[in-house]
């Protein structure tokens, strides 16, 4: 039997590709390679099966009627929320609150830190308040998703936004980060892994740090989540947020982990119907968390299908593919590396990263590169990932991302590594 931390084989990955209905294609002609995984991954039978009978036999509106279809949407609906809780480590299903996406969580703290900084949420809720002299740390390199709302955040409130700079591949370290924790700071928030360089980052070290001066720390998990293993509480993180449709899932569904203690005080931001307790025309008084945060109607079917994935993700196991997809971006990297007027961003050779690689070609703009590999069947990300700051610190208007996942092959790597070769030729940039 192989070790838990050992690479899929290749017999394995092609089992699991053919779980994947839409893999099986053609595109242009050619096997379809999908290397975009970091922005939407592909589904497997297992969750399309999982969500459709879902929709075919126990369809209702949730925490409502008494007739049974209710108390079985009911049931499924919290049984995905422990499902859930229980693969990020939470330490009870009502630390798992459903959004409509990672932004959407990200915002639903930052805007309830608004509010509670606003004098909502009562006196559980000042601990939150925050206003001017205080600050808010994020890094260069965060996804807009991460930095835009916490740039609003200071503008509502008076705070000071501030960042950790990120050097010229695009890194940052530990003692970048805790340099600029201070007693000003309140709110650190980073991404656990970078969806552009593909770095890890210190998360222990920024934790202990911001934790030490009384801040709260909120982690970006959405390259995380699904590529490896991910233990909230062992990170030692406030909050966290990840999205459904980049592991396996649908859209339409994101998740924020938060501390029970935090989620309880935190004043919501979106309100209506299914979190409140009493409603007067003078006034209104919400229900705990989860509940709290999840105004109107549910989406169901979407935590069905996003527990679904859960658990083919852990009947691979994270370790393993974690491993798998830290292999292909080896692959990947050596054999950029052996490819003239490629600069690749990212940590250097011998530091772990994740298994996706940004690069730039000479030459050539990345939505050229990008459609060239499509002519060849290899779908890459271009653009810069929502990541503008990051991209204007590194001088380039733009990247080609290789993403890799479960279903990633050997194979699909070389076609990618040979089609990249070509493509400074075809455009005539090549010396």
């Amino acid at each position: 039997m192989l070790a838990p931390n050992q690479p899929l084989t290749e017999s394995e990955v092609a089992a699991i590709k053919r779980d994947f209905p839409i893999l099986q294609q053609e595109v242009n002609g050619q096997p379809l390679a999908y290397l975009d995984s970091g922005a939407t991954a592909e589904r497997p039978r297992q969750v399309l099966d999982a969500e459709r009978r879902f929709l075919e036999h126990d369809n209702a509106a949730v925490h409502r009627g008494a007739h049974t279809l209710a108390a079985l949407s009911t049931d499924a609906y919290e049984d995905a929320r422990a499902t859930v809780a229980g693969f990020i480590g939470a330490a009870s299903p009502s630390e798992v609150v459903w959004t409509a996406n990672a932004t959407d969580a990200l915002n639903l703290v930052a805007y309830g830190i608004a509010n509670a900084s606003r004098g909502r949420g009562g006196a559980a809720a000042e601990r939150f308040r925050i206003g001017p002299g205080d600050e808010v740390l994020v890094t260069e390199a965060e996804h807009h998703a991460n930095l835009v709302p916490w740039q609003e955040l200071a503008a509502l409130t008076g705070a000071t936004l501030r960042w950790v700079p990120v050097a010229d591949d695009g890194t940052w370290t530990a003692d970048d980060a805790v340099a600029r924790i201070t007693e000003r700071t309140a709110v650190v928030a980073f991404a656990h892994v970078s969806n552009v360089t593909g770095m890890i980052a210190p998360v222990a070290a920024v934790v202990a740090a911001a934790h030490a001066h009384g801040a709260l720390v909120v982690l970006d998990a959405c390259q995380s989540a699904p590529h490896r293993p991910l233990d909230v509480q062992e990170l030692g993180v406030d909050f966290a947020a990840f999205s459904g449709h980049k592991m396996l899932g649908p859209n339409g569904i994101g998740v924020l982990w938060g501390r029970a203690e935090l989620l309880d005080a935190l004043p919501p931001f979106r309100t209506g119907g299914s979190m409140i307790t009493t409603v007067a025309m003078e006034g209104s008084e919400y229900m705990p968390a989860p509940e709290r945060f999840e105004a109107g109607t549910q989406p169901v079917s979407q935590a069905v299908a996003l527990a679904e994935a859960v658990r083919y993700l852990q009947g691979i196991g994270t370790e393993r593919v974690r491993a798998h997809e830290e292999h292909l971006a080896q692959r990947m990297l050596d054999g950029l590396a052996a490819v003239p007027g490629i600069r690749v961003v990212g940590p250097p050779a011998g530091v772990p990263r994740s298994g996706l690689v940004s690069f730039d070609v000479d030459g050539v703009h990345a939505h050229d590169v990008s459609q060239y590999l499509d002519a060849q069947g290899i779908a890459v990300r271009s653009g810069h990932h929502c990541a503008q700051p990051l991209h204007r610190r590194l001088g380039l208007v733009a990247t080609s991302r290789a993403s890799t996942y479960v279903y990633t092959t050997e194979q699909d790597v070389d076609r990618f590594l040979t089609a990249v070769g070509e493509v400074r030729g075809y455009f005539g940039a090549a010396s």
